[in-house]
């Protein structure tokens, strides 16, 4: 079993490695003068079980095409059996043709993500569970359920907790955490009228007097969960926490939620922390490694990945 990291999470892939006991594969991801990307693995992989460990975060066609290349080497250098492990897989929110004459970028990257050499993928709470279905291999799709409920019921022990869906699509994601903390559901009624811009028309369900625990997959520019917070405090709740899985924070997110009633926000390492990030009072991490660990560790065996969550 070999574990080659590329450049968008580095510290993510040193801390699976280190917790499945096994050194990075010795390889270079660098580029040319022109920017363009050069691979070279300078260790024996025939025969090998290879993970690549690449979030496509951030400058997102970079890393991107940092995992392409890096799966056409190892499918060159004679690998057994290549896994990419993507654990915030981006363009994610274009998995359907939003608007005439718009593409399904989610399925462009599915293919090239296969024919570059994956021979199967690794990801983590997909931004809409289809997309398992975009790709024609096998596709493990872990979820930060556990690890959130865990979280919350450390912190907020004794709490008259209330969890809710930031918008109707994130309901079933919700509802999981819910059942697991066995508390009422609420959900956010949201319009969206262009991207990145949310509006919060209504609050579904009596969070009077509630802890509120907003449950999402992505942040990106913040609105949806600032506005969220807002709309939640005006309608009685005591307090609104939010757990996030891909903290993707653009633009100016981080001093968004620095001003939004979030008393708490935490987020998954899917993708590296910014200074602004690592610096906020209210914006905390949780490590995914041990989860991504166990799970690279059932693949190598032939395993039951799925079993992690029953």
């Amino acid at each position: 079993m070999k574990i080659v990291a590329c450049n968008s999470n580095r510290p993510l892939a040193q801390a699976v490695a280190d917790a499945l006991g096994i050194p990075l594969t010795n390889a270079s991801v660098r580029r040319f003068a022109d920017m363009e990307v050069f691979v070279e693995i300078h260790e024996n992989i025939r025969g090998e079980d290879v993970f690549v460990i690449q979030s496509t975060s951030f400058p997102a066609n970079d890393h991107l095409m940092e995992l392409l290349i890096t799966l056409d080497a190892l499918r060159r250098s004679s690998a057994r059996r290549v896994t990419a492990v993507v654990p915030y897989f981006g363009y994610a929110r274009q998995d359907r043709k939003s608007s005439p004459r718009s593409p399904i970028s989610a399925k462009l990257v599915a293919n090239l993500i296969t024919q570059a050499g994956a021979d199967r993928v690794l990801t983590m709470d997909l931004h809409a569970g289809q997309i398992q279905g975009f790709f024609d291999i096998p596709v493990d799709n872990l979820y930060a359920a556990p690890l959130f409920a865990r979280d919350i019921q450390d912190r907020y022990a004794g709490r008259e907790l209330m969890v809710v869906s930031p918008d109707v699509g994130g309901v079933v994601r919700a509802r999981a955490i819910a059942q697991r903390l066995n508390t009422d559901l609420a959900i956010i009624d949201k319009r969206r009228p262009q991207a990145g811009v949310s509006e919060v028309m209504n609050v579904i369900g009596d969070v009077s007097g509630r802890d509120c625990i907003v449950i999402d997959d992505i942040i990106d520019s913040g609105g949806t969960h600032c506005n969220a917070a807002e709309a939640l405090i005006k309608n009685g709740a005591r307090s609104v926490s939010v757990y996030v899985t891909h903290g993707v924070f653009s633009g100016g997110a981080v001093a968004r939620v620095a001003q939004a009633p979030i008393e708490s926000m935490a987020v998954t390492d899917t993708i590296a922390a910014t200074d602004a990030v690592r610096n906020s009072n209210n914006i905390r991490q949780l490590p995914i490694a041990p989860l991504l660990a166990e799970a690279m560790r059932r693949i190598s065996e032939e395993s039951s990945v799925s079993s992690l969550f029953c």
